[in-house]
Parts: structure tokens; C-alpha cells; sequence
């Protein structure tokens, strides 16, 4: 099982490859861990877990608010989600 932390440094090299800037998002309780910003001007908000790290309440509130707002947040648990997240990019 892969650590978050290099789940992480994965889905950063990987937006940083396609031209994407995939900055660390810190100082508020709850916010996603990065947030991406792809060329043409698309921003998500991608929560980092390993497959079997749980959620915190305030990370489920503040991603479903992200998302009500119009936002794009979401879970990554592993590479290969990154990756299925990088193919949606690439549409």
C-alpha cells in the first residue's frame, strides 16, 4: 500500500507534467491538500488519502462545499486515481 505522502509527490508530478501548477494548500482546517490549476484556467481541489486513510468531517464538509460552490474537489487514494484523474484532463 502506497503512503499518502508519496501518493501526493506522485499527483504533483503528474499535474506539473501536463503544465499544471499543484501547489500545497495549508493554514485552514479541512481544505483539500493541494490545490491544481491547469492550463486554460481549470482549478481543482484534490484531498490526498492512502487507500485506507479515513476522512475527517471537516475535510467531507469543506469538499462537499467546494463542490457546491461550483468547485471541483475531490479524493485521490491512490496513483491510479491520480492517473483516471489526469486522463479526465486530458478530454
Amino acid at each position: 500500500m502506497m503512503r499518502e505522502r508519496d501518493i501526493e509527490k506522485y499527483l504533483k508530478s503528474e499535474i506539473e507534467s501536463i503544465g499544471g501548477m499543484c501547489l500545497k494548500w495549508t493554514g485552514h482546517v479541512g481544505v483539500p491538500d493541494r490545490i491544481c490549476i491547469m492550463p486554460g484556467g481549470k482549478i481543482l481541489f484534490v484531498e490526498v488519502k492512502s487507500a485506507t486513510g479515513i476522512i475527517r468531517p471537516t475535510q467531507r464538509y469543506m469538499i462537499d462545499k467546494l463542490n457546491d460552490l461550483g468547485a471541483e474537489a475531490m479524493v485521490v487514494r491512490s496513483c491510479e486515481d491520480v492517473d483516471i484523474l489526469i486522463g479526465s484532463l486530458m478530454v
